[in-house]
């Protein structure tokens, strides 16, 4: 298989999990709100890398946790309680990255939005 033919596939990923998975379109839309603030505020470059980062971090793993979701479901399509904790594991892997890139926005941000504020 070429990289053409692979790259088509990663990028077929991309489009199922930005048309199917609600919560993919709501962290891209932060992406997006994180970009305009930190374009806005000027931050540095150091801060760039971390932001962006720690954005690739909950977009890479809300894609886990569909691709676990989509593996999951075709291995068995009745309730298993093996399935809910694979579920719930993934579901919680998306939750702690979005809290911690809440964590980093809030540290990297602060600063910058109190010396707009008060111009120092």
């Amino acid at each position: 298989m070429g990289h053409r033919v692979g790259f088509g596939f990663a990028i077929n990923g991309i489009r199922y999990a930005f048309s199917s998975q609600p919560n993919f379109i709501i962290h891209l839309a932060v992406v997006f709100l994180v970009v305009i603030l930190g374009w806005f505020l000027k931050v540095s470059a150091t801060d760039w890398v971390v932001l962006t980062l720690t954005m690739v971090i909950v977009l890479v793993a809300e894609m886990i946790n569909t691709a676990l979701e989509a593996m999951t479901d075709l291995i068995s399509k009745e309730y298993r309680q093996e399935a809910k904790i694979a579920k719930d594991v993934a579901a919680g892997m998306v939750l702690t990255a979005s809290l911690g890139a809440v964590v980093v926005g809030i540290v990297i941000f602060v600063p910058y939005i109190f010396e707009f504020l008060t111009g120092n």
